[in-house]
This record gives structure tokens, sequence and C-alpha cells, in this order.
């Protein structure tokens, strides 16, 4: 079956809580295919019920996708519209889709955006922070060990990155933050469009103060945002201390002790050299 005659699978944006933020043409897309695809159908079916719509659904999720892939590619080449939906905000966005539209595009099957909320964007357009450049990194690593050499590799990034996170991570990863940035700036944006939106900054160790006194604001997912690496001329000079780093972890020096040495003969703050070194050993 060629293009024209197969159906058209639409990747919709759904809200992040307030459901006013639905567009329209999402919402007429919706009512006219033959099948969404959910990440959560019960989810998925109380947003309807609001909108008033009965559609039939289809699971779509991490544990299943690649599972679906065919039952979808022939639902398209009967000729049926589908579309897919996360939870919230915007399909493929540190949300199931990427293995689905891939398998897609390569056999030639029409994909169209429809386009809305995606919090990601939300935080980041009312955060305070640059935003001509920035790094959008998913989640980072549930184990501590993991998550703070993840932190070492974006911590020397000049533009302005961000993460999403978990209330019963968020106060672990604030505490690895500090540890590894010092007073660099970092945005908190939690229940985005919703009742309770709020927006907190200042170091990672002033927000911990802020959730340790009120346990109200580790409620909620949040979207945390780090402002980029200072000018190399105020760390001690990064090209110069990158090639002492090397050498010292290539003759089996230790992270931390690579750190103090280059803190002690370059100037800046361990914590930085630290992070610095973090992120060379993990690229080998």
């Amino acid at each position: 079956m060629t293009e024209s005659n197969s159906g058209t699978l639409y990747v919709v944006a759904t809200p992040i809580g307030n459901l006013d933020d639905f567009a329209p043409r999402a919402q007429r897309t919706l009512a006219k295919v033959a099948l969404i695809a959910a990440e959560d159908t019960r989810h998925t079916a109380r947003l309807l019920n609001h909108l008033g719509l009965e559609r039939p659904m289809m699971s779509l999720h991490e544990h299943n996708e690649a599972q679906r892939v065919e039952q979808l590619v022939a639902r398209l080449e009967s000729g049926d519209d589908v579309a897919l939906v996360s939870d919230a905000g915007t399909p493929l966005i540190a949300d199931p889709g990427f293995v689905l539209v891939r398998a897609l595009r390569e056999r030639g099957h029409r994909v169209v955006p429809v386009p809305g909320p995606c919090a990601l964007i939300a935080a980041l357009s009312a955060a305070g922070l640059p935003t001509d450049r920035f790094l959008f990194a998913g989640f980072l690593p549930a184990k501590g060990g993991a998550r703070r050499a993840r932190i070492g590799e974006l911590a020397e990034r000049a533009e302005t990155w961000l993460f999403y996170e978990s209330p019963h991570r968020i106060h672990a990863t604030l505490a690895d933050l500090q540890a590894l940035l010092g007073e660099r700036r970092i945005v908190i944006a939690r229940e985005l469009t919703k009742t309770f939106e709020t927006y907190l900054q200042g170091s990672a160790a002033t927000l911990l103060e802020r959730l340790a006194s009120d346990s109200n604001q580790a409620r909620g997912e949040f979207v945390v945002m780090v402002a980029g690496a200072p000018p190399a001329d105020t760390e001690g000079g990064w090209v110069e201390g990158a090639t002492l780093l090397r050498a010292l972890l290539a003759e089996g020096v230790g992270v931390k002790q690579a750190a103090a040495v280059a803190a002690e003969l370059l100037g800046g703050r361990k914590k930085a050299w630290y992070a610095r070194a973090m992120s060379l050993q993990a690229d080998g």
C-alpha cells in the first residue's frame, strides 16, 4: 500500500496539568482518528471523558512499544488514522513513542505532529535562565553513583541544562548538585500549569533548605534547570586543567585526589575540578 493510501500517525501533545491548554486542533484530531495509542489508557480515558469523546484505545508504553509496532502498522496500512499520546505533554519527550515513530518513518508512513504543551519548554520559558542554547538531559540515573557521574559530565556545559526529576529523588539529586556544582544557580519548577505551580531559585543548598522548611515544596513532578558553566577563565583554565587531569587519571590517581592537585596548581574550586575529572573519567 502506498503512503497516500495508508493512514497517518498523529503525535498529539496533551495538557501537562491545566486542561484549558488543550489545543482545538489536538481535540479535533482525537475526535476523528480510528484508534488512540496511549501510554496509560486509564489516564487518557479521563481526558476523553472531559472532552466528551469516546474512541477505541490501545496501550503503548515502554514495556510493550516494540510489540505494538506491527499492530499499528497493520492499522495504518488498512487506511486507519491513529493518534499517539502520552500521559501528559508531548509524546517522545522523555516518554514512549520513539521506537514506533522510527519504524514508521523507515517504512515510509506519514507521521504528523500536533504540537502543544511540553513541560521542559514551559519551565524554561519562565525560569530566567539563558535560552539561546540549552540541553535537555531527560531523567538522570536513579542510582547515586551513576547520577553523580552524569552531573559531572554536564557540569562543564556552557549552555543551560535541564532534566526531569521525581519527588522521591529530588532531595538526593539536589544534594549531589550541591556537592558537584557549589553555588551554581539552579531553578526548579513544580506542578506546572496546576494550582500549586511553583518556581524556586538559588544554589542547591538554598533549595534544599527551602524544601526542608516546607515539605509541600517536595511534592509533584519537577523540572530542574541549571545555569551553564562560567567562562573558562573564572574556573582556573579548563583546557590546561583537562590535560593535567587526564595525565593524573591515566596514572591511576583517584578522581578526588586529581581534582585537589588541579585546584592547587591552577586555582579554582575543588568541586568544579572534581566535576571535570568525573566527566573525563566517564569519557574514558
